[in-house]
C-alpha cells in the first residue's frame, strides 16, 4: 500500500504523456488540461508584431515537407508563407469570442476558434464537427522541431505548471497543517 502511494504521488509530480497516435489525437488528449493557462485571442501582443511574428505550422503527414509559417500583422494583415512564396490575406476577430477569421485572397475565409495560446505556442480549431487544427509554434522557439517534438514541449508547458501547482496546493496543505497545530497547541 505505501508503495502505491508512492508511485500515486510521483506521477502527480511528473505526469506522463501516452502515445495516443497523431497530432490531431495528441492534441485531442494535452488541450484539456493546458486551455485554461493560455492566453486570449484579445491579447493580441501574444501572436502579433510589429514587423511580423512568424508562427511556424506543424503537421504529421508524412507528405508534408513544405516549411509554411504564418503572421498575423498588428493591422490585420495575415501573410501565409510556404517555402518563402507569400499569400496575402486579413484576419480579424469576432467581438466577445475567442474566434478569428483568416481571409486568403479574395475566395477563402475560414472561422477558427482558439485553442490555445502563449507566447511560444498558438493552436487554433477549424470551425465546424471534424476537428482540424492549425497547430504553430513561434518559429525561433521551434524551428527544427518535428511534430512529435513540438508535442513533448507542448506537453512539458503542462507538465511544468501542473509541478508548480501540485507544489503550490501541497505547501498551503502544509501550511494549513503547522497553524492548527499551531493553534491547538497554543
Amino acid at each position: 500500500m505505501k508503495n502505491n502511494l508512492l508511485v500515486k504521488f510521483q506521477e502527480a509530480f511528473n505526469p506522463t504523456l501516452p502515445d495516443v497516435g497523431g497530432l490531431k489525437d495528441y492534441l485531442d488528449y494535452i488541450v484539456p488540461y493546458i486551455s485554461d493557462w493560455g492566453e486570449d485571442l484579445i491579447e493580441t501582443e501574444f501572436y502579433t508584431e510589429d514587423g511580423g511574428k512568424p508562427w511556424l505550422e506543424f503537421r504529421d503527414q508524412v507528405n508534408f515537407q513544405e516549411t509554411v509559417v504564418h503572421f498575423f500583422n498588428p493591422d490585420g494583415e495575415y501573410l501565409r508563407s510556404t517555402n518563402g512564396n507569400v499569400i496575402k490575406g486579413r484576419w480579424r476577430l469576432l467581438e466577445n469570442t475567442n474566434k478569428m477569421i483568416i481571409e486568403i485572397g479574395n475566395s477563402t475565409s475560414e472561422l477558427y476558434e482558439l485553442v490555445y495560446l502563449d507566447k511560444t505556442f498558438f493552436i487554433l480549431q477549424k470551425h465546424g464537427d471534424e476537428k482540424k487544427y492549425l497547430a504553430m509554434g513561434y518559429e525561433p522557439l521551434v524551428r527544427g522541431m518535428t511534430w512529435l517534438e513540438y508535442i513533448h514541449a507542448l506537453f512539458w508547458t503542462y507538465r511544468n505548471r501542473h509541478k508548480k501547482f501540485i507544489l503550490t496546493v501541497a505547501v498551503i496543505a502544509i501550511l494549513a497543517i503547522f497553524f492548527t497545530i499551531f493553534s491547538i497547541l497554543r
